[in-house]
């Protein structure tokens, strides 16, 4: 069974329920599953560590996780238009990972959550897509032939998913966020079936 490995950090649980989303997607595409991995908090105390195993939710993600995935979709929450610290850092530590080639030609795609409509979700997008091509992946976005990216009025970009919330609010993902989600899910586990032979 091949895998693809959707990684995220979540503070308040929209990225997680996006995550959720996006490994069902995975999991409709026959002789495809879904590893759904988070990375932890990054304390502002450098003495300060995290479990090895977080309270609740999934384990933390490993450079095996990376490395053993046919497949890679990353999400994160929207901090000033950039990803999360705790992602980024993370994804820091995969150095390893570039100079073995480990990530050379595996699709990969990006999702996002932003508590105002304008609050940089393309950014944070693109910036998430930064690493990955320097990892030599192949970037998996969403099609315009995805219906949901056309009639969306709130989340959804050809860049990747993305979903509006706000706490305040107590906005809940909309009918399309969440088939652009399984779309991108989808979406990478198709193409990482086509590619996997030349892996």
């Amino acid at each position: 069974m091949a895998e693809v490995l959707v990684l995220y950090y979540s503070q308040g649980g929209a990225t997680a329920e996006m995550a959720e989303l996006v490994a069902r997607g995975v999991e409709e595409v026959n002789g495809m599953q879904a590893r759904v991995r988070t990375v932890p908090h990054v304390s502002t105390v450098t003495a300060a560590v995290e479990s090895d195993i977080p309270a609740n939710g999934p384990p933390y993600a490993t450079l095996e996780d990376l490395e053993e995935c046919d497949g890679l979709v990353i999400g994160s929450p929207t901090h000033f238009g950039n990803m999360a610290a705790a992602l980024k850092y993370f994804i820091d530590s995969t150095g390893p990972l570039w100079m073995s080639k480990a990530m050379v030609n595996k699709p990969a795609a990006v999702f996002t959550a932003t508590a105002s409509m304008h609050g940089g979700q393309e950014s944070t997008l693109l910036s998430m897509m930064l690493p990955l091509l320097h990892q030599g992946m192949i970037l998996v976005g969403l099609p315009y032939s995805e219906q949901a990216l056309i009639q969306t009025s709130s989340g959804g970009s050809p860049y990747g998913a993305s979903r509006l919330t706000n706490d305040q609010l107590n906005l809940q993902l909309s009918a399309d966020e969440k088939a652009l989600c399984k779309a991108l899910g989808k979406r990478v586990a198709q193409v990482a079936q086509c590619v996997k032979p030349i892996l």
